[in-house]
């Protein structure tokens, strides 16, 4: 039977970067449907920009991230990104971009967030800039996602509000507090997933969504 397995995730959020290995490598899954849902854990209406403390504090945290995964967190990121006392706090633009691909070609949508988060940690751009992030999208081919990023609209607005509305309502069915946070759906029943050997065990996640499948298909 085939099952869905709900990302709840912020493209800003290091942690959803760190379990990116763990999520491609069931992306291919035929017996596994990935739906992913923005948060808007890192957007607002005003955004902060990144001072010091910040900085401080994100990179402590991603070394952490790169112990745990393996995922790279380069010192361009670090100098371009963490390092610019004008650039913002800010997954708005991300999120609004990767809401333009669930619009045009959803299924392309985890490989869009993988080349921001690249683009980001890897390559030490700035995603909070609408410009950037359309240059991501046409690298992609995804044209028609890029040109809704290049006249962005009421109904890309409000298609971005309605995906955060529906995972802010899953967070707290769920009584989740962050990201990444995975729900599990067999189409009767839904649960979630428990993320603590997921960043270390790659086959963690998948086991989870079988074994807790068939204690509550015996209960």
């Amino acid at each position: 039977m085939k099952k869905t397995l709900i990302y709840l995730y912020d493209p800003l959020c290091g942690w959803c970067y760190g379990i990116t290995p763990t999520l491609s490598s069931i992306a291919n899954d035929p017996d596994i449907a990935i739906e992913m849902l923005p948060t808007g854990l890192f957007s607002s209406k005003q955004p902060k920009l990144i001072d010091d403390d910040f900085a401080a504090f994100a990179w402590s945290n991603d070394q952490r991230i790169a112990r745990l995964t393996g995922q790279t967190f380069t010192e361009r990121y670090r100098e371009l990104v963490l390092g610019d006392r004008l650039q913002r706090i800010d997954s708005g633009p991300a999120t609004l971009a990767l809401t333009a691909v669930s619009l045009t070609e959803p299924t392309r949508e985890f490989e869009t967030l993988k080349a921001i988060q690249h683009a980001r940690y890897v390559d030490g751009q700035d995603i909070t800039n609408l410009s950037t992030l359309a240059s991501i999208l046409e690298r992609l081919e995804l044209n028609e996602a890029a040109m809704m990023m290049a006249n962005v609209n009421s109904n890309l607005l409000e298609a971005k509000s309605i995906r955060i509305g529906r995972a802010q309502v899953l967070l707290q069915t769920f009584s989740a507090r962050g990201v990444p946070t995975f729900i599990a759906d067999s189409g009767k029943e839904r649960w979630k997933i428990d993320t603590r050997e997921i960043y270390t065990n790659s086959e963690a996640l998948i086991n989870q969504l079988n074994a807790t499948e068939l204690a509550l298909s015996a209960g």
